[in-house]
């Protein structure tokens, strides 16, 4: 079963650029949106590095660990996993654009951002949920990182759940800062 899940893993993580910027290219999504698709990446790159590598070098603060051994490298998980993130934010961002009133991340609003933090720790429970359930990976618990419940014997802890709290919040920062920036430049390229 972990082996399937691994392979979706990748073919998900790795087709999502190719997807968004097809979208991009047929103006299907603006420019922001494919903007937006790589902030969410490097955001995410701020944990999967740590999560990846302190898995396998115990220098690091070790979090993740492995039911059943990646099929290849891990570094090609991380990667993966990054481009992943890139597109749950995107998705985040496409929630605010359908629930909130226009213009959206055009000033601070607390509704944007709690919609971004209430999709962010859903989506982490349910990946978590499904990583354990599928024998993929667990984090592993620490007095800092406590179980907040069991599922297939394996704890579901708070760690990612913090890590999803920061994120939307970094997120909405950066695109609340970006979005003027490149209408300007829209604009100045017309």
């Amino acid at each position: 079963m972990s082996e399937l899940f691994y392979i979706l893993d990748l073919i998900i993580g790795y087709s999502a650029p190719v997807l968004f910027y097809f979208l991009y290219r047929i103006k299907k999504i603006n420019k922001l949106s494919w903007y937006v698709f790589w902030v969410g990446a490097a955001i995410g790159l701020t944990w999967e590095i740590p999560m990846f590598v302190g898995s396998y070098d115990t220098t690091f603060f070790v979090t993740l660990e492995t039911i059943n051994p990646y099929p290849l490298h891990y570094s090609i998980y991380m990667i993966s996993h990054t481009l992943w993130d890139g597109g749950l934010f995107l998705i985040g961002y496409w929630l605010v654009l359908l629930i909130c009133k226009e213009p959206q991340f055009s000033q601070f609003n607390i509704g944007e951002l709690l919609i971004l933090i209430v999709y962010g720790q859903i989506q982490e429970l349910m990946v978590e949920t499904g990583a354990v359930m599928n024998n993929a990976w667990v984090f592993i618990e620490y007095w800092w990182n406590p179980a907040l419940f069991y599922v297939n014997g394996y704890p579901i802890t708070l760690y990612p759940q913090l890590v999803w709290l920061y994120g939307p919040i970094l997120f909405y920062y950066v695109v609340l800062k970006l979005k003027p920036k490149l209408i300007e430049i829209e604009a100045n390229i017309k």
